[in-house]
Formats: C-alpha cells, sequence, structure tokens
C-alpha cells in the first residue's frame, strides 16, 4: 500500500450515474487501503479492497456508534444529526443484537417469498396506472418510488395515505440541502411516528409497529424514543434504497441494450441480474466505522480513534474479485458484493430488497417492452455522490 501525500476528497459525485467518480481511479490502484480527506478537512482511512473490507466489517474493533467521538462525518448533513438517537445502523452489539432480534423474523427469506404476491399486486397497480396516464412518464414519481414505499408500509402498519409527507421528509433528511433541513425533518418524522405510536397503542392494527408496540415496548424492551428511532430508520430505509435501485436499474439496462435483451430471452437470469446490479451500481457508497482498538490490517496499523470508511463502489469493483469489473455480466458471481454491506451490520432488508427488485425490473420491461428514456441520457439529473445514489427523475416513454 501506497499512503498519498495528497489524500482524495470523499465523498465525489459521479459523473455517469453507474460508474464512480473519476478520481476515485486512484483509489483502485491504491488498494486495499489509502488515506481519504472528509468534507471538515478531517482524514480518515478509506478501504477500497474486498478481501480487506470484508474482514474489517466483521471486527468488532470497528464502531458503528456514531456518539463515539472521533467518528468519520461525510458531510454538514450527517454533522447536524450524529447525536440524534439511531437504531440498527448506529449501534454496537450487544445493543444492535438485541434491537435485530426484535425485528428480524419479518425479514427473513421465508417472509420474502411469502410477501411476493402482494409485492406482484403493487407492481401491476403502479404499471396499470403508468400505461393509464400514457407516456411521457417520469419513473421515479410513478413506479420506482411508489413500489417500495406502499411495500414497506403494508409490512410497517404505515399508512400509504401519508406517503406524501414521509417521502418528501425522506428526501430532506437524506438530501439537505442544509443542516437545518435535516433536523427539521428528522424532527418532522419523529413527530409523525409518536403519533402513529399513540394511535396503535388505543387501536391496534396489523404490521411490524403494531406487534414492537404490543410486545416490546409493552414489555420494557424498548421505550417509546428507541421505537421512533426504528421506525424512523425501518421506513427510511425500506423505501429509499430500493426505489433507487429500480429507477438507476432501469436507467442502466436501458443503455446496456444488449443485456436487457438476454433478460427479456431468458427471466430466469433475474436473481443474477439483480445481484450484478446491485454489485455495478453500488448506491450506498461509503459506509462509516470508528477503530476503537489498534488494528493491524494489509501491512498498516489503523489507530484507535481513526475514522474508517469504505468505498463500496470501488470494493465490489476489485479486479482480484470481479474480472472485468466496469462490465454486466449475468454469469459471474456476485453473490460476495458488499452493496448490502458485511457482517452484522448486513441489510435487513435485503431479502425483501432482492424480490421487489426481481418483480419490478421483470414486470416493467415484459409489459413495456418498447420502454425508452425520453430524454437523452446524458440530460436526465441523478443524486450527488454525499447521499445514496440513483435517478432524481427518469423521463420514459414506450
Amino acid at each position: 500500500m501506497t499512503d498519498t501525500t495528497a489524500p482524495v476528497a470523499f465523498p465525489q459525485s459521479r459523473t455517469c450515474p453507474y460508474h464512480p467518480p473519476a478520481a476515485y481511479d486512484a483509489l483502485r490502484t491504491e488498494r486495499p487501503l489509502t488515506r481519504i480527506t472528509l468534507f471538515d478537512g478531517r482524514g480518515a482511512w478509506l478501504v477500497s479492497g474486498h478481501a480487506t473490507a470484508r474482514a474489517l466489517l466483521a471486527d468488532p474493533r470497528l464502531s458503528s456508534n456514531r456518539d463515539r467521538p472521533g467518528f468519520p462525518v461525510p458531510n454538514r448533513r450527517f454533522a447536524g444529526i450524529r447525536n440524534r438517537r439511531t437504531a440498527l445502523l448506529g449501534v454496537d452489539d450487544p445493543e444492535h443484537r438485541a434491537q435485530r432480534r426484535m425485528v428480524v423474523g419479518d425479514f427473513t427469506l421465508k417472509r420474502a417469498v411469502e410477501l411476493r404476491p402482494r409485492i406482484q399486486q403493487i407492481v401491476d397497480e403502479r404499471l396499470d396506472a403508468m400505461i393509464a396516464e400514457g407516456p411521457v412518464a417520469d419513473l421515479v414519481s410513478a413506479f420506482a418510488l411508489p413500489v417500495p414505499s406502499m411495500v414497506i408500509c403494508a409490512l410497517l402498519g404505515v399508512p400509504y395515505a401519508d406517503h406524501d409527507f414521509f417521502e418528501a421528509q425522506s428526501r430532506r433528511l437524506l438530501r439537505g440541502p442544509e443542516a437545518a433541513d435535516v433536523l427539521d425533518a428528522r424532527d418532522r418524522l419523529e413527530t409523525y411516528f409518536g403519533e402513529l405510536i399513540d394511535r396503535k397503542q388505543r387501536a391496534p392494527g396489523t404490521g411490524l409497529l403494531d406487534d414492537l408496540v404490543h410486545r416490546q415496548l409493552r414489555e420494557g424492551d424498548l421505550d417509546r424514543e428507541g421505537l421512533i428511532a426504528m421506525a424512523l430508520i425501518l421506513l427510511v430505509a425500506g423505501h429509499e434504497t430500493t426505489a433507487n435501485m429500480i429507477s438507476l436499474g432501469t436507467f442502466t439496462l436501458l443503455q446496456h441494450p444488449e443485456k436487457l435483451a438476454e433478460l427479456r430471452a431468458d427471466p430466469d437470469l433475474l436473481p443474477a441480474a439483480v445481484e450484478e446490479l446491485m454489485r455495478l451500481l453500488s448506491i450506498a457508497d461509503g459506509m462509516l466505522r470508528l477503530a476503537v482498538e489498534d488494528i493491524e490490517v494489509a501491512g498498516t496499523t489503523i489507530r484507535q480513534g481513526d475514522g474508517v470508511v469504505f468505498a463500496t463502489s470501488v470494493i465490489n469493483r476489485d479486479e482480484t474479485v470481479y474480472p472485468e469489473p466496469d462490465t454486466l455480466d449475468w454469469s459471474r458471481p456476485a453473490r460476495h458484493h458488499v452493496a448490502f454491506g458485511f457482517g452484522i451490520h448486513q441489510c435487513l432488508g435485503q431479502n425483501l430488497a432482492r424480490a421487489e427488485l426481481e418483480i419490478a425490473l421483470h414486470s416493467l420491461f415484459a409489459r413495456l417492452p418498447t420502454l425508452r428514456l425520453a430524454a437523452p441520457a446524458e440530460e436526465i439529473p441523478f443524486k450527488p455522490g454525499d447521499t445514496i445514489q440513483g435517478m432524481l427523475e427518469l423521463p420514459v416513454t414506450w
């Protein structure tokens, strides 16, 4: 490993929505570990090698607890809410283990299989509505966003009638633009979930949140603030990530017509295609950790108190694991990518996300065989590098 004298700034925005920023090319040559500079000028270690990433993500000497002094801060928005209570993603064991145990039963592979008919129904209804409206359509607002929103609302027991509110606040929470916007969005979402929990205490319904209210909250395993934090992360993560994968996955396939033709000719390729798209697109780029002990790795010592950032988009293009990593290849064994993370914080909803992506992409291209972009690809706006990657809008016609 070479310790660069001019660390790369991280994060940076992509110039192509499905490729890492060109400035990250240096990170690919500096594998598996190098130095970066965060927005506030602080340095941190950046992990870019696949084997090193999986080893470190499973290492308990790296903490996800954002309350720890020195925890890496990627942007001003994150700085504004880093000390607000978090669930699952922002806590360590044993608290993380206890929280995950409360909800993991609703996110198993078996549960995802059981939900497939309902997911298919939602997808079909959204496609019916989009087709009835006729082209041109914005695939983000007409399809990619409402499908996972409706699915996670049904699973949690959140009224979908409130979707305009929580989708708008989720956008502010993840994209700001200022720390004040993020704090206000967080406050509004917490107030919303507090009121929803109060209603569920008075009149139980069906859904994961109802179970949490009438088991963990009543029995004292969760306090009210903890339940609100749990509800917030499940709702926001449950629709934002999958919505971005649907829109960016569609854009990517339309830019690779020969690969799309293979999927249309053989729908059995869909599970492998979803894994490969997850690997290539790596929409959640820049997982954050803090070293709580010295760690010897890759010939380097990560010191206690050092920030560690995982460049997902670069890790998932490690040519020692994925030959010709910048190409789409349905035949490659891509399942060991880290797009869902790795270790104890590996994405809780990955089985549900895979089911939604398979059903959404298959149905979209089966129902609309002439689907195509309704604007030049280079003119379609996509998200900046300091948030979850995806399309801001995606005009399509058929």
